[in-house]
């Protein structure tokens, strides 16, 4: 069928419309950063200067603390889990490996409502010990739940499967050669694996360690249901509580700081290390298998952080629930799902096809330009919701306000808020948190397709736009969709930004959680908090299912290895 002029036209067009498109979603992206910054150097420093005379140390050092326990704890658990399922064969083994990722369903803030009514004082562990013993509340000492401890807990059973997951992919990569040479010079298993196989699956655990510690600086509602203070609610507090902009700015800066410094360093520690076969064979690893009190160990090693980070939770919060009297399908939380739902289905939608145009532009057009472009929107993924709210309020509410300034002087009409009244702010802020996973997974399925089958498909007339519909989508559909089901997830749990930046009267679920937990309703809070772990737990057995696929089998010319 022959093109038209206008047809023509378009598809000379259509590659600047796609490089505009990327660059534009990357400025969206990079937007709330620069806001931060220059809130922060043109705002006033009162607040600020008392805050960092009386509380601003300790938001400093107990940040410190907690990034630290949570990267030690995630590092260990998540390594030691992946290792096992993946090099080791016991009973059970098929269903740990997807059982040591449902934890990722969880929000920090979930599980530490359900330990906090588990362990609390008038909670069943504390009573069933009073009553056990005939102790009074004075006569012994018990661990304190809401403390740094306790938080930094609650986000390493949550975490570790970031570690676990990445960790876990690594192994079932690498190639027998160095390992089974290390056998051969006289390593003992445990040391091979350490001389060995750790070192070769560094990059991928300090990937893990890396996703946790964002993660954990970004956490708001853990640390502020504990009490505990951080960098994330000292923000929340200087923009509510003392409704100072300007030093929520100032405290986004630094906790922005902080990620990008961590991010760094890790990349700086890492420098020019790269490790390829050793040989023209691939050799895949062989699982050794286990028995006794081996098998007994491994079993026990898998099970303690599945139970406590995901069956006994469930437990706890259905039983909450139970005897909460919180009806789900009344019309008030029937809203709640559908506000949930709408946002995290729209900013799916959004923050997907922006992945699409930043990763197609990349490949179609690779150069400085596109490949900055792709850094940038990456870049979100460091910042916490706290700080990304605060970016995106600071400019779209100075230009609401100008707006209806304008407007009144000049006829006489309030426009109100525009911009920052409607969920569209929240959207691009959620655009803006998560790209970074799905422009993951997208170029984690774009990387398949040889560039050959671009060059076919440009030889038989195809333009860039019916390249990507006919060609590149097709084959990338799991990957788009699981890239959708990954934001779906996150948003559906994100806290701090939705809190800050909701519409007035627009509650979701998450929102509803934090606030009956925020006034002591713990039984109340474990009804929305199950739909959200309800939601999250598609993706992650989703995951877990692709990684099981990929699975090394044993090969039969390989010497058995025993322990």
């Amino acid at each position: 069928m022959p093109q038209g002029p206008e047809t023509t036209r378009f598809q000379q067009w259509l590659p600047a419309l796609l490089r505009g498109g990327a660059l534009l979603a990357a400025a969206l992206c990079l937007l709330p950063m620069l806001a931060v910054v220059l809130a922060a150097m043109f705002g006033g420093t009162e607040t600020l200067a008392h805050l960092s005379e009386t509380v601003l140390p300790r938001y400093t050092w107990t940040t410190v603390q907690l990034v630290v326990l949570v990267s030690i704890g995630t590092g260990m658990i998540g390594t030691g889990a992946a290792w096992l399922v993946t090099m080791t064969r016991f009973p059970g083994v098929r269903v740990f490996e997807i059982a040591l990722a449902l934890p990722l369903a969880f929000p920090a803030y979930v599980l530490a409502y359900a330990y906090t009514d588990l362990l609390d004082h008038p909670g069943f562990v504390q009573t069933t010990l009073r009553d056990l013993t005939g102790w009074g509340p004075r006569d012994y000492w018990f661990p304190e739940v809401r403390s740094l401890g306790g938080a930094a807990a609650m986000l390493t059973l949550v975490l570790y499967p970031y570690v676990y997951l990445l960790a876990r992919a690594a192994f079932l990569q690498q190639s027998a050669t160095a390992y089974l040479a290390a056998r051969a010079l006289g390593q003992s298993a445990w040391g091979a694996f350490r001389r060995v196989s750790l070192p070769m699956a560094r990059p991928a655990i300090a990937a893990g360690i890396l996703l946790a510690v964002m993660e954990t600086i970004a956490d708001f509602g853990t640390v502020a249901y504990f009490g505990v203070q951080t960098f994330a609610t000292g923000i929340y507090t200087s923009w509510f509580a003392m409704a100072d902009r300007a030093a929520a700015a100032q405290l986004a800066m630094g906790l922005l700081a902080f990620a990008l410094l961590i991010a760094v360093l890790e990349r700086i520690s890492r420098g020019a290390a790269r490790h390829h076969g050793t040989g023209a064979r691939f050799e895949r690893m062989r699982a050794t298998d286990l028995t006794g009190w081996k098998a007994s160990a491994a079993i026990f090693m898998c099970g303690v952080p599945v139970f406590l980070g995901f069956v006994l939770p469930v437990v706890v919060l259905s039983e909450m629930a139970i005897g909460s009297g919180q009806d789900l399908l009344s019309d008030r939380y029937l809203g709640f799902v559908r506000n949930s739902v709408t946002l995290a289905g729209i900013a799916a939608c959004v923050t997907v096809a922006a992945a699409i145009l930043i990763g197609f532009n990349q490949r179609l057009a690779p150069g400085r330009i596109s490949n900055a472009a792709a850094h940038i929107a990456r870049v979100g993924y460091a910042v916490p919701g706290g700080v990304i709210a605060v970016g995106l309020m600071v400019p779209f509410a100075a230009f609401d306000n100008a707006l209806d300034g304008f407007m009144r002087a000049q006829f006489g009409i309030s426009t109100g808020l525009i911009v920052t009244g409607t969920i569209w702010l929240l959207i691009l802020a959620y655009m803006v948190r998560f790209m970074a996973a799905a422009l993951g997974a997208y170029d984690g399925g774009q990387a398949t397709i040889h560039s050959n089958m671009d060059a076919v498909a440009r030889t038989l007339g195809s333009s860039p736009g019916a390249m990507l519909r006919r060609v590149h989508l097709p084959i990338l559909r799991p990957s788009v969709l699981t890239a959708a089901l990954i934001v779906f997830v996150d948003v559906m749990k994100e806290l701090p930004a939705t809190l800050i930046m909701r519409p007035f009267n627009y509650d979701t679920l998450a929102v509803q959680a934090y606030r009956l937990a925020s006034d002591e309703r713990l039984s109340g809070a474990a009804v929305p908090s199950l739909v959200i772990v309800t939601v999250g737990l598609l993706p992650v057995i989703l995951v877990c299912r692709g990684l099981g696929a990929r699975r090394a089998e044993p090969d039969p010319a390989m010497v058995p290895d025993t322990l």
